[in-house]
């Protein structure tokens, strides 16, 4: 394969059920949303002859699904018990398609789609996460607040070098508190984690980026940021899985840089001129597919009453008391006979 970096595409949890092959076989950057619509037993576009994932067990489909996305770095020293694969072409990806599928196929369940760049300040929620995330913290203010709150990770995490004054070092420890707050919120909602609809994760940590750009990557903070966030994803990934009872799948991308200027479509949290410069033409969000049926219920169902009314209306303005109404005739006889 040519264009092969130093990127990496790692597996740190999965069940039986999802059968990675030990190998070196790079990946393509833009089909990466395909192995984890595979992994979920989702049919995808085009075939992927990629060797790295086998069939697995058809009937026993993980329950989530959870991709973790670090930038600025383009290897993790994570565990040697995960699976990690070298990318070909690493381009911006999405997870939309993903979401989608499962939007339209367990749209009547509870399914948790989550995706959200903490320092972007972007978040998008389907089903479920809208209640079971509602109290995590997402725009850069709140993340800031809730840092020096006293359940925050600056209580129990080792900074070493990293210092609880610098912006670039706050930003870099909110994306790790975010990692934890998620954990923790759906561990209040275990019964999501054990119905029959998939759950999907997607999680983009430009922190580690940001402090290699202050500091440089030969610096002290970049080492110790790099093993800090190295232990806070395999926590996270144990937690994840042990609160979908081992039937999850954790991947982390580590790319240094995306070979592509493109930029993720995602919607934004921000009600300010951010959002109007994504929108200029001021156009109105795309209706499901089940708008066309409730307009045409609506749509007959107002056109039926309305000819009821008029034809009810003609007949009760033209009816000849004399003749059509019982009672008007029943009173005639009543007369005669007295």
């Amino acid at each position: 394969f040519s264009g092969v970096c130093g990127d990496e595409f790692s597996i740190l949890r999965s069940p039986q059920s999802v059968v990675f092959r030990d190998g070196s076989w790079p990946i393509p950057g833009e089909r990466i949303p395909d192995v984890a619509a595979l992994t979920m037993g989702f049919s995808v576009e085009e075939d992927l002859p990629w060797p790295g994932l086998g069939v697995g067990d058809l009937f026993h489909r993980p329950r989530a699904t959870v991709l973790i996305t670090v930038k600025g770095v383009d290897k993790l020293a994570l565990p040697v018990k995960g699976f990690s694969y070298p990318i070909e072409n690493a381009v911006p990806f999405s997870l939309d398609s993903v979401a989608n599928a499962i939007y339209t196929l367990f749209s009547e369940e509870t399914p948790v789609v989550l995706q959200l760049a903490p320092s972007e300040e972007r978040v998008y929620m389907v089903g479920k996460a809208n209640s079971v995330f509602e109290d995590l913290s997402v725009t850069l203010r709140q993340l800031r607040n809730r840092l020096f709150q006293d359940s925050s990770i600056l209580s129990s995490l080792p900074l070493n070098s990293l210092s609880r004054n610098n912006e670039v070092d706050l930003l870099f420890l909110s994306e790790l508190q975010v990692l934890r707050d998620i954990a923790s919120l759906l561990s209040r909602h275990k019964h999501l984690a054990k119905d029959h609809s998939p759950d999907l994760y997607s999680l983009e940590l430009s922190g580690l980026e940001e402090i290699g750009k202050r500091y440089g990557e030969d610096s002290q903070q970049f080492k110790d940021a790099s093993q800090i966030l190295v232990d806070s994803l395999q926590k996270f990934a144990d937690e994840m899985f042990n609160l979908y009872g081992g039937n999850a799948v954790v991947e982390v991308v580590a790319v240094k840089e995306f070979n592509s200027p493109l930029i993720r479509k995602t919607r934004s949290i921000l009600q300010s001129s951010q959002s109007e410069k994504e929108n200029p033409y001021n156009l109105a969000y795309p209706y499901n597919y089940n708008y066309s049926v409730i307009f045409n219920i609506i749509l007959w169902m107002m056109i039926g009453l309305a000819l009821a009314v008029i034809v009810i209306s003609y007949n009760l303005w033209n009816m000849d008391p004399g003749y059509d109404s019982i009672i008007y005739r029943m009173t005639n006889q009543k007369i005669r006979m007295d």
